[in-house]
């Protein structure tokens, strides 16, 4: 197995079932999942949590997370509680959670909502750790973590050893500064969404249009010692007929920059050790 190994996010196929999308994966070469909780797998169900988990890991795939809603500062006065997240992760069988990093950009944000959403961080992942899961906030736009300045911010005010981040490619910048936002996460990096749109959010393009970027960042990943989960997040149309190429090419992009850079076939380490950044 790689060392980075090359997956999905559920929410790419929302259309389909959870059985459809594992039948998917394996004639794509993708290995790991991070399941959504707004079709796959709702908050609460846990009947189909445990069956959908149940069904994963009979299929040969890994969870690499929960995919849920929940949003710092906002979920739990809106009446959706953590531990219905948490709870439903648990019967997922997934070792970490996706939320959401507050329900405002960096330029509309007061400093109370930085403050509370790095304390609800820290309570919901100790929560988590209780459990041992571990959390991981959405690199975003319009949250707290649409820039490398307000992701660090975040990230430094919440120096908890459960509390991780995401990333994938910011649309619009130059491939030097999205390469300058990987590297900042890098210390606290727990997966990667993998995808390339135009500017046009709406308009998905097509992998291989963003080899050139794309192997920059698996250089950097492959450099820096980390080994995170590379899941691909939608596909040009949404169609699932699109999925095998899409994941060839992420999967020889992987294997020619791990051989490269010396590090063959290995098994995934666990999770990094958490640091400020």
């Amino acid at each position: 197995m790689r060392a980075m190994r090359p997956g999905l996010v559920s929410v790419t196929f929302r259309s389909l079932s959870a059985e459809d999308v594992l039948r998917l994966m394996p004639a794509s070469g993708l290995e790991c999942i991070e399941w959504g909780g707004d079709v796959h797998v709702p908050v609460g169900g846990l009947a189909t949590a445990d069956a959908v988990g149940r069904q994963t890991r009979e299929a040969g795939i890994s969870i690499t997370a929960y995919g849920s809603y929940f949003c710092l500062d906002a979920s739990e006065q809106k009446g959706e509680p953590f531990a219905a997240v948490l709870d439903t992760a648990v019967k997922l069988g997934a070792p970490s959670i996706r939320v959401w990093a507050g329900s405002r950009s960096k330029a509309s944000a007061d400093p109370g909502h930085l403050r509370r959403a790095a304390e609800d961080a820290a309570r919901i992942a100790d929560l988590a750790r209780a459990a041992g899961l571990v959390i991981c906030l959405e690199y975003h736009p319009d949250t707290l973590t649409d820039s490398i300045e307000s992701a660090g911010r975040l990230l430094n005010l919440i120096p908890h050893p459960g509390v991780f981040s995401l990333w994938q490619q910011p649309t619009g910048p130059d491939v030097a500064q999205c390469l300058d936002s990987l590297r900042a996460v890098l210390p606290r990096l727990h997966h990667v969404h993998v995808f390339h749109w135009s500017p046009d959010p709406s308009h998905r393009l097509a992998l291989d249009e963003g080899e050139n970027r794309w192997r920059g960042y698996l250089r950097l990943l492959a450099a820096s010692g980390r080994n995170p989960d590379l899941l691909l997040e939608f596909v040009p149309g949404d169609l699932p007929g699109l999925l095998r190429r899409e994941a060839a090419s992420l999967r020889r992009w992987l294997s020619e920059v791990e051989e490269t850079a010396g590090l063959g076939t290995g098994r995934r380490n666990p999770a990094p050790e958490t640091g400020n950044l």
